[in-house]
């Protein structure tokens, strides 16, 4: 059975009930789970018209709207790899990903149309116009479950970003858990409002709405102005979100909080360590326990608390089935309950490998497990807690930022010779990035802050430069990044 098969639960099955709400002119507009599959049918045949086959990329630059949805389905049933792209990437980010991913085109909004240059880039309302004169005629390939899906852009910190291929039955193994262990079904009301394009939304929010066959209410973004509305008005029970979300959702007033609370029967946090502080104020406020759990990028979901039994702060919970976790120290030998090691991971939800990267996938793993980066333990009773990652990755509002293309940026700018990107600790977005500049002139850093601002997505900004007359280093020359992390939060 493939991926398609298990949207069809919805898209055939309960094809006359409303699927999706939307922000549309003069109101909220729906579509039934019917509407669905003809707009992904007709999308199918636009593409297909343009030269799309099976095994071609597709690169997606598009912020949360029904045409993503149209454009991943379509992919699904055509054997097409989706590749999709942040909406805050500028053109070095875009001009990277294009180049690495060699898509037959892209599609992008008007208004981020001049981020791609000289190469191929179709206008999504053009594509749209298209595709709203095509056929509904159903399309389906016959595909093998270890076909490559998705190819979604993550990168550690020895350069530019890697495209982690995740086949279609990545996704499967990965919905199918998440419907069976946090009970998702046709009764619930999810609220989508984490950004479609990475692994949370798509693979976790959308995924688990086409298998559920539940409904869906989509906005483009999270806004912490309009949240308490869009609760009250919309009474979700299901809601996935990031800390930085459940920051803002703690300045709800205490009454509308409680009946938001009482509703919403299952709230989950991820892509970024939630801090104790935040699950219990959430509690008093919404009383409501978040449901924590872990996953990657190359992964999908790996580890989570349960849905029934305890939800224990400061973890992630238990290894979904199918997962195995292993814990080890330097030497490669697992470490006993209570150690802390590398977190390493196996299971049907691990990507197959870096999309023509040889030796970063052969890096990536030791043996057949997978080798996150993370630092983390083990209890007794089997709660995992994660301890740091072995990088330096910042993590910063669910966004993964690498300081390493901060800093080669920073260093293409006149005067500058030496520079050092760490996180700071930051109350809302869990982290945020800082630079340290070694530089022969006077520190320009409106000038640096600006370059910055052009080239890169705006969570990638340091919110500081600071001059320093030279980097902390070890006898062998590595700069101790620990040494520069300052102090507090902001």
């Amino acid at each position: 059975m493939q991926l398609g098969d298990l949207f069809d639960l919805s898209l055939v099955g309960r094809r006359n009930a409303i699927a999706l709400e939307y922000d549309a002119p003069g109101g909220v507009g729906r579509l039934t789970f019917g509407e669905i599959d003809a707009r992904a049918n007709r999308m199918a045949h636009a593409l297909t018209a343009r030269g799309l086959e099976r095994g071609d990329r597709l690169c997606v630059h598009l912020a949360n709207r029904i045409e993503f949805i149209d454009l991943f389905l379509a992919c699904v049933r055509l054997g097409v790899i989706f590749v999709p792209m942040n909406v805050l990437y500028r053109e070095r980010e875009v001009a990277h990903m294009v180049a690495d991913a060699e898509p037959r085109f892209s599609v992008a909004g008007s208004e981020h149309l001049p981020l791609f240059g000289e190469t191929a880039v179709v206008d999504i309302t053009e594509l749209a116009a298209d595709a709203a004169d095509r056929p509904t005629d159903r399309v389906r390939l016959t595909l093998d479950g270890d076909d490559p899906l998705a190819i979604v852009y993550t990168s550690g910190t020895t350069g530019r970003a890697k495209g982690a291929v995740l086949s279609h039955n990545n996704f499967a193994a990965n919905v199918v858990n998440l419907v069976t262990c946090w009970r998702i079904t046709s009764d619930d009301r999810y609220l989508a409002a984490l950004p479609l394009f990475h692994v949370h939304g798509l693979g976790n929010g959308v995924c688990s709405w086409l298998v559920s066959g539940c409904l869906m209410r989509l906005v483009e973004r999270f806004e912490a102005q309009r949240a308490a509305s869009l609760f009250e008005e919309f009474q979700p029970t299901l809601f996935f979100g990031v800390p930085t979300i459940y920051v803002r959702l703690l300045e709800i007033e205490q009454d509308s909080a409680r009946r938001i609370g009482e509703r919403t029967r299952l709230f989950v946090s991820g892509s970024a360590p939630l801090p104790g502080q935040v699950l219990e104020s959430f509690r008093d406020r919404f009383g409501h326990t978040i449901l924590e759990r872990y996953g990657m990028s190359e992964t999908l979901m790996l580890i989570a608390n349960p849905y029934e039994g305890e939800r224990r702060p400061g973890t992630v919970g238990y290894p979904l089935p199918g997962v195995s976790v292993r814990i080890v120290n330097d030497t490669g030998s697992a470490v006993a309950a209570g150690e802390s090691g590398a977190v390493q991971v196996r299971g049907p939800n691990v990507f197959s490998g870096y999309w023509r990267q040889p030796a970063a996938t052969a890096a990536a793993f030791d043996g057949s497990w997978f080798r996150t980066g993370d630092l983390g333990e083990r209890s007794a009773d089997g709660y995992y807690t994660l301890r740091g990652r072995a990088s330096d990755l910042i993590i910063s509002g669910g966004f993964n930022i690498y300081p390493r293309e901060i800093e080669e940026l920073l260093l293409e700018q006149p005067g500058v010779r030496e520079v050092a990107v760490v996180g700071r600790p930051d109350d809302r977005r869990g982290e945020v990035p800082v630079a340290y500049v070694v530089t022969d002139t006077p520190l320009d850093e409106d000038a640096l802050r600006a370059q910055c601002a052009r080239s890169l997505a705006s969570f990638k900004v340091p919110r500081s430069f600071t001059r320093v007359e030279a980097l902390p280093r070890n006898a062998l020359g590595k700069v101790q990044k620990h040494l520069l992390v300052a102090p507090g939060r902001s």
